[in-house]
């Protein structure tokens, strides 16, 4: 659905990203580990157009994609929960998920906004609350519906766990199963290399710029140590 190609990116003259291959199915999960500063977070914002590529290719449905801006990529069905959260912060609840609101390429809407309460019942308490008088946790729910409102076929989590008390952690990781059950592609990048793997169907390794393995994620929990010296574990 979508995938990579022997890409290069830069932040001024540091070479971040070097030859990066990597695909994304429909319909899978896809988990990238690394450890901080390895370069996870430049591959997703090359991937959404944050970030240039300074070669390579980016591709989406067999049609070359490269460098296409953020709006144009979210077109394309990409739902983005960015490291940090993104919430708006002079918008209440209600407002950061409906300005998102809308239908899938498809024109299906799975997700709606009445869905994203079920599926997050304390966001139904702060409806009216803005995006700065939320914990770190309700912003990470807001996030995560956000994106689900777009209704994409790939779902890209960036750090979602960070700095989350455990209770709501665990609740992430459930929404986390809940979306990849309904066949949303995901992209997950998470510190916690064991919830990672339970999560997704394959897992990718990043170290200093480049893909150093990628395997499916069931042969790298009952052969972990490939993983140890890649991510000091």
């Amino acid at each position: 659905m979508f995938s990579l190609q022997d890409v290069h990116s830069f932040y001024g003259d540091s070479h971040i990203l070097h030859g990066v291959s990597l695909a994304l199915p429909q319909g899978k999960a896809v988990g990238l580990l690394g450890r901080n500063g390895m370069g996870k977070t430049t591959l997703i914002r090359t991937l959404m157009g944050y970030v240039p590529a300074r070669s390579g290719r980016v591709f989406a449905d067999g049609k070359e994609v490269t460098n296409f801006a953020p709006e144009k990529m979210a077109k394309l069905g990409i739902g983005y929960v960015p490291e940090g959260r993104g919430v708006f912060p002079n918008l209440s609840v209600k407002e950061n998920l409906l300005m998102s609101a809308r239908a899938g390429l498809d024109g299906q809407r799975n997700w709606t906004y009445e869905r994203v309460l079920e599926t997050f019942p304390r966001l139904k308490e702060r409806l009216s609350n803005g995006g700065d008088q939320l914990s770190g946790g309700e912003q990470q729910m807001v996030s995560i519906g956000r994106a689900l409102m777009t209704n994409p076929r790939l779902m890209i989590l960036d750090e979602a766990t960070e700095g989350l008390a455990p209770l709501v952690v665990a609740e992430i990781w459930r929404v986390i199963a809940e979306i990849r059950a309904t066949g949303i592609s995901t992209l997950i990048v998470d510190r916690d290399y064991k919830k990672v793997l339970a999560h997704t169907d394959y897992a990718a390794v990043m170290e200093k710029g480049k893909l150093a393995l990628q395997a499916p994620s069931a042969q790298l929990q009952q052969q972990p140590e490939p993983l140890s010296s890649l991510l000091g574990v």
